[in-house]
């Protein structure tokens, strides 16, 4: 029989032990509020950071950081980037690195202006042969990865002269242009309005509170299942308020779009990516085998883990989203240009890293390249509006990504002491 002395309350919303209850200053909720924040640093420390630059340049700039226009401008200008980081994210957890996908995606998006402007193609078909065209590409770069066993930096490097160069040749040195209307929204278009008239975007505000009833619902599954294990979760205290911090996000978010325009198509898009990798990294088999991989190859090889299949894919994956950036860019731009993606791959190599990325793989999220990628592009936009040149940002952008990466070395170093 279980005495009450041994019963555990591991969320911190019964009893729990009386000796714990007792201990002068400090508190089962403080522990394990303290114990997450260590274990999720990275994560945390970007969120910090995040709403500290926003919070800063929001002053600096007399509040035009964030006026509805310039908060639809940053998720449109940052798009292609958020969408390869997303990918970046994938190869770096697996142990590996591209530095194709900025080459790829302007080879895409001069593929794409080639079938549209030249041979009248309709958008729709160019759209999905395009990012045929980037699958390939990801497979023949996977091939030489994954069963040849050459390393993924000489293959992506080589990879990146030759999309370069075809881009040059299929382009013959100019910019073609224009696309048509429907290929354009993608990139530049809002979700159309409905329903009757208020001062708000309706489609968007719909949105905003499936948004709410979707992450309330993980929110409490998460904890639920936490619980079934008896696994450590926060105090219901807590963890109340860190639902009423999200929800008080999402609902400033929503309302900041529906006043708007609402929602940036490439918004939605990139929310479908952002649900659809998370949960393949998280849930899905082969999600957990890319972390196996990248944290200790031997070992997952040893559990089963079909590596070569698993870099193919992840390879794969690392394409298509390449070649999505590149039509969203061409988008956004409404032509197809030669000097497309130059210093996209440096760009989503950072947010991953800013992002909570380990060089040595085997760490990270989606969401962790997500946040990575707003932390540079709100940064871009904030010193922009505040006239700082462009030779100082990449200077400032350059102190950051070191600042990031040298917190991962810190943060290792001091778990392992």
């Amino acid at each position: 029989m279980t005495t009450p002395t041994q019963t555990r309350d591991r969320s911190g919303d019964g009893p729990g032990r009386p000796n714990e209850q007792q201990e002068p200053g400090r508190s089962r909720a403080g522990a394990l509020l303290l114990e997450t924040v260590r274990n999720n640093m990275r994560q945390y420390g970007m969120l910090v950071a995040l709403a500290l630059i926003v919070v800063l340049f929001q002053i600096w700039t007399d509040g035009s950081l964030l006026l509805p226009n310039n908060v639809s401008n940053i998720v449109q200008q940052n798009s292609y980037i958020l969408i390869l980081a997303m990918g970046m994210m994938m190869v770096i957890i697996a142990g590996h690195i591209d530095l194709s996908v900025g080459s790829l995606a302007a080879f895409v998006g001069a593929a794409a202006a080639v079938m549209m402007v030249r041979h009248d193609m309709p958008w729709v078909l160019a759209l999905v042969l395009s990012l045929l065209i980037g699958a390939a590409a990801g497979a023949w770069q996977g091939f030489w990865i994954a069963y040849v066993g050459i390393p993924s930096f000489i293959v992506t490097l080589a990879g990146m002269l030759l999309f370069r160069g075809g881009t040059q040749i299929l382009l013959e040195g100019q910019s073609i242009a224009p696309f048509p209307r429907g290929f354009q929204e993608i990139a530049q278009g809002f979700i159309p309005e409905m329903g009757p008239y208020t001062q708000y975007h309706n489609p968007t505000l719909l949105i905003g509170l499936v948004v709410i009833a979707f992450v309330l619902f993980q929110e409490w599954r998460d904890r639920r299942r936490q619980l079934a294990y008896e696994l450590e979760v926060l105090p219901f205290n807590l963890w109340l308020l860190k639902c009423v911090a999200i929800v008080a996000a999402v609902v400033a978010f929503t309302l900041t779009l529906a006043s708007y325009h609402g929602v940036p198509v490439v918004l939605l898009i990139m929310c479908v990516l952002l649900i659809g990798l998370g949960f393949v990294m998280r849930n899905a088999v082969v999600g957990r085998h890319v972390y196996a991989l990248g944290g200790n190859k031997a070992a997952a090889k040893l559990s089963g883990v079909k590596d070569k299949r698993v870099t193919f894919l992840v390879f794969v994956n690392m394409g298509v989203l390449a070649a999505l950036a590149g039509c969203v860019y061409a988008a956004r731009l409404n032509a197809g240009t030669p000097q497309a993606g130059i210093n996209f791959e440096l760009e989503a190599i950072a947010a991953a890293f800013i992002g909570g990325a380990s060089m040595s793989g085997g760490v990270g999220t989606v969401l962790g390249a997500v946040i990575g990628g707003l932390v540079l592009g709100v940064l871009n936009n904030g010193m922009s509006l505040v006239g700082i040149g462009t030779d100082y940002q990449q200077v400032i952008k350059g102190l950051v990504l070191l600042a990031a990466v040298g917190f991962d070395v810190w943060n290792k170093r001091k778990v392992g002491s």
